[in-house]
């Protein structure tokens, strides 16, 4: 009797666990099946997220009038994810953001990268995180839980890392995203979702009238192939300026700034005021016309401020419209770029024994 009642306590919570068994979403050119799952609350909000590269495929979240929409790019079918795509509401790893010249030094070895961005590397490579299926370790209502075990020398980066991450959505709207892995070698790791978010709604508009704030004194200064020159510099005077909110679109094409010019408009990572290693808010963005407004909160030390300046129109995505430049931004909070040959910055190095942890939420709500 107690054997058949561990049975059935096993069994109840393994189908309480795959209470989501989510929808067939095509396969991949290799034949994997993939599958796209959806996250519900009581309040109508709703996530659509697919095993392939842990992507977000959909938001949709209410405006001040209630009407439910929308609120990141990307596509409606698997193939055209898998043809082309700006990274649209992929998980980016082992290493998100640029690694300069596709090189870096760790305990005295030199590792070579894919260097596909202006001879950068980008973004965890030519397949990174953002082009694997995912396996479903659970799948509830509001809760999405994948994993992936990347090999020692996949796209050049050290160890067998095994990587966890947990997409939960609350009755208060917030979806967050938990990450948790360990290595069996000392190795780089710097996890984000490249969510590019437009809450207008259904992009029916570009990005420039909506407002952010982000707390950030500091930015971290590029140079022209938008690699860290190592030095903070402060934002007070700049357009990069947002400890108080303000439009995107007032200050995106100051040319008298040259890191704007550099960067095309905003694409650089602030760092964040809050002590080390705490979880707090940390940005806003708020939409005038649907009232829709989204907060940030995050552990990380920094946060990518990215107003998709290379979407350049070629791309169709969801409810048919042509995704051209700055129709969706991005705040990808991470570690700062380049940081494996920048020894000032935080450290990114994960070793044998620790365990990587971290934790962004995005909520939702409207003023």
């Amino acid at each position: 009797m107690k054997y058949c009642f561990l049975a059935l306590f096993f069994l109840s919570q393994n189908l309480f666990a795959m209470s989501n068994p989510g929808k067939p979403f095509g396969q991949t050119p290799a034949g994997e099946s993939v599958t796209l799952y959806t996250l519900k609350n009581a309040k109508g909000m709703e996530v659509h997220i697919m095993n392939y590269g842990g992507i977000i495929q959909k938001i949709l979240t209410p405006d001040r009038n209630g009407k439910v929409e929308d609120v990141v790019l990307g596509f409606e079918t698997l193939q055209e994810y898998i043809k082309d795509t700006p990274y649209f509401g992929a998980i980016v790893g082992r290493f998100g953001n640029r690694i300069a010249n596709g090189k870096f030094t760790l305990d005295g070895k030199e590792y070579t990268l894919a260097a596909q961005n202006n001879g950068q590397h980008l973004h965890g490579g030519l397949i990174g995180f953002d082009k694997k299926v995912w396996k479903v370790e659970a799948a509830s209502a509001q809760s999405l839980s994948l994993s992936y075990v990347s090999k020692d020398m996949e796209e050049g980066f050290p160890g067998n890392l095994r990587v966890k991450m947990t997409y939960t959505l609350s009755e208060d709207n917030e979806l967050g995203i938990s990450y948790e892995a360990t290595t069996d070698k000392a190795t780089v790791l710097n996890l984000s979702n490249h969510s590019y978010f437009n809450l207008s709604g259904n992009a029916k508009r570009d990005i420039l009238n909506q407002e952010v704030q982000i707390d950030a004194s500091r930015l971290v200064a590029v140079n022209k192939v938008l690699i860290p020159t190592g030095e903070l510099t402060p934002v007070n005077g700049t357009p990069f300026d947002f400890t108080k909110p303000h439009v995107v679109g007032d200050r995106i094409n100051d040319t008298s700034s040259e890191q704007i010019v550099l960067g095309g408009g905003y694409d650089h990572c602030w760092a964040l005021d809050k002590p080390a290693g705490s979880y707090a808010k940390i940005a806003t963005v708020q939409d005038p016309v649907s009232g829709r407004k989204m907060t940030v909160s995050t552990d990380q030390p920094g946060v990518q401020f990215y107003t998709g300046n290379f979407l350049d129109g070629h791309l169709t995505g969801k409810y048919g419209v042509q995704i051209t430049k700055r129709y969706g931004l991005c705040l990808e909070t991470e570690h700062f770029p380049d940081s494996p040959n920048q020894p000032n910055f935080p450290s990114t190095v994960l070793r044998p024994g620790e365990v990587y942890k971290t934790k962004t939420a995005y909520q939702f709500s409207v003023n």
